[in-house]
């Protein structure tokens, strides 16, 4: 366990690696697997609109071109989309019951201290719309992403405050989150 921590800590923000606190069978399994659908349906979306996106280039200039393309071609895709498409009241019931059970656990206390060194962040959330350039990424602590379902790449957990957020990491929006997540 230690070792698997050790590496959640060197790797990059905002990766995750596959947990071993989410069992693997029963109501959790379930639930994972329905967090995982809702998640491939999106990036599902993402793909078929993304197909239509003009060709990048490695120039910041263009990547930003590109981020601002796919993210309106994914808002009108996803018009009326709302909280609670991906976080269904089930699932956000069950990951705010990991987040309680990982903050009462034997790395709570860690977990919190490393919330509390981050940038404090109040950001009123909307799905769909980006995540403000000049808000910074905060990490999710590496021992918390151990008691969450994995995301598939493209998307990533951050820490608004007291929010769970979904973020997608190439088109820069706010996928769904949970608020009151942390408590």
């Amino acid at each position: 366990m230690a070792v698997a921590v050790l590496l959640l800590m060197t790797a990059a923000p905002g990766v995750t690696i596959a947990q071993e606190a989410v069992p693997g069978r029963g109501e959790s399994a379930r639930l994972v697997s329905d967090f995982q659908s809702r998640a491939a349906k999106y990036l599902a979306l993402r793909k078929k609109v993304a197909g239509k996106s003009s060709k990048q280039s490695d120039s910041p200039a263009s990547i930003t071109s590109h981020q601002k393309e796919l993210s309106e071609k994914i808002r009108q895709a996803r018009t009326g989309a709302k909280q609670g498409e991906i976080f269904t009241p089930e699932l956000a019931a069950y990951f705010r019951r990991q987040i309680a059970a990982s903050l009462s656990g034997p790395h709570g206390s860690q977990i919190r201290a490393s919330m509390r060194h981050a940038e404090p962040v109040e950001l009123k959330l909307q799905v769909n719309e980006a995540y403000p350039d000049n808000v910074p990424l905060q990490s999710t602590p590496p021992s918390l992403l151990l008691d969450l379902p994995l995301t598939p790449e493209g998307l990533e957990y951050r820490i608004i405050g007291q929010d769970l957020v979904m973020r997608d990491t190439e088109a820069n929006i706010v996928v769904d989150f949970i608020d009151r997540a942390i408590r």
